[in-house]
């Protein structure tokens, strides 16, 4: 039955699409410069920014915004950078930091009119990125004495919120891929952030994470489960979850070759109808193999015909990918998803062999380009000529 809804799916024109309500690309450089092949804690931090690490570059928003009319980023960064390890995680931030990550993201918001997911690409881990994803200690694990605790958690999502509680544009992602640790406390922590949030008055549209990488074909299965999370409760029922789901063979986003399919989404797709949640995918992919155009099509377009979906963010773009491959390459140099990056042979990066091949004809022509960022959407636009910021 769900083979026989991708093809009937196959055959409606994108721009038919009155499901999704926001629509882009992750960009991914504001967790670089971090990486210690020795393990070695603390190696990059805080580093330079514009050196090691950046966030966005306004042209490749401009060409995003202007020319492929998306009205969603989702920007990386790296809580120890926002909170040095001098400080701990919490209410302290690094001003200078949090400056260069404010003027990203009012780039986008402020001066593009798009709409923007704050992603603290951690893990849910915190004090060692060194070898992210696996090193770092997690958080709320009471049993690890270097472990940031919940409630740092908690104040750290409050601080980050009330700054940001009067830009409508923001939507809070709670944190990248928790992995490797109880459900019960990626609930946890999560409704700490959730009621952090809050309290400082922000009212905006918020992500939840589920457990096993947020995986959406992990989602119902195993002993923990993500379904756990219906007990998240948010005071301003302004809540999706944060999905991610690629197409190969072993759902990590780093083989070239498609080999599954949609119908993966099978199991969370029937949870959240049946609770009456909503989703975003804020990662998928697939590389420019052949099979992937075809698979990558019937992904979005299965997205498409299943309303509890309101958007997504394909990965990933961001100003210092250079030749190298944010997704599903092999390791191979064959570029990113950024408007300028080219294979390392200088042939066409995945910018223009993917997404202006494969994934732009399916961005609707008509997105929420107004009001605060919620759970419901808003009116559906063409985007305006001219924005009111």
């Amino acid at each position: 039955m769900l083979l026989n809804s991708l093809i009937s799916v196959a055959v409606l024109a994108a721009s038919a699409s009155a499901k999704f309500f926001y629509v882009g690309v992750a960009e991914s450089s504001g967790e670089f410069g971090v990486y210690s092949a020795t393990k070695q804690k603390g190696f990059g931090l805080p580093g330079r920014f514009g050196v090691d690490y950046s966030f966005i570059d306004k042209k490749a928003i401009d060409v995003y915004v202007d020319q492929n009319k998306v009205n969603l980023f989702r920007i990386a960064f790296l809580l120890e950078r926002m909170c040095p390890l001098s400080y701990g995680l919490g209410a302290k931030f690094n001003e200078t930091h949090f400056d260069y990550f404010k003027e990203a993201v009012d780039y986008v918001t402020k001066t593009k009119g798009a709409y923007c997911i704050l992603d603290p690409h951690n893990y849910m881990r915190y004090n060692d990125p060194s070898q992210q994803p696996m090193t770092g200690s997690i958080i709320g694990d009471t049993s690890d004495n270097t472990a940031a605790t919940t409630t740092q958690f908690g104040a750290f999502w409050g601080e980050l919120a009330g700054r940001f509680k009067d830009n409508e544009k923001v939507i809070f992602g709670l944190m990248n891929e928790p992995h490797d640790m109880k459900t019960s406390l990626v609930i946890q922590n999560n409704q700490a952030a959730i009621d952090a949030i809050r309290k400082a008055g922000a009212k905006q549209l918020i992500l939840s994470p589920g457990n096993s990488w947020t995986g959406g074909h992990s989602w119902t299965e195993g002993t923990d489960p993500s379904t756990q999370l219906t007990a998240l409760k948010d005071s301003e029922n302004n809540m999706a979850f944060d999905i991610h789901e690629y197409l190969d063979t072993d759902f990590s986003g780093t083989h070239a070759a498609c080999t599954n399919s949609a119908s993966k989404l099978a199991g969370v797709t029937s949870w959240l109808k049946q609770n009456k949640y909503k989703a975003m995918i804020t990662e998928f992919g697939g590389s420019n193999a052949t099979e992937c155009a075809s698979m990558l099509s019937d992904f979005i377009k299965y997205m498409d015909a299943n309303d509890v979906y309101i958007g997504w963010t394909a990965w990933a773009a961001g100003p210092f990918w250079g030749s190298a491959s944010a997704c599903c390459t092999d390791s191979k140099n064959w570029g990113s998803l950024e408007p300028t990056s080219k294979a390392s042979d200088g042939k066409p990066g995945l910018y223009d062999t993917v997404w202006v091949k494969t994934i732009q004809p399916l961005v609707p022509k008509q997105l929420v380009w107004s009001g605060l960022s919620s759970v419901n959407g808003g009116n559906v636009t063409a985007k305006p000529s001219k924005l009111r910021i």
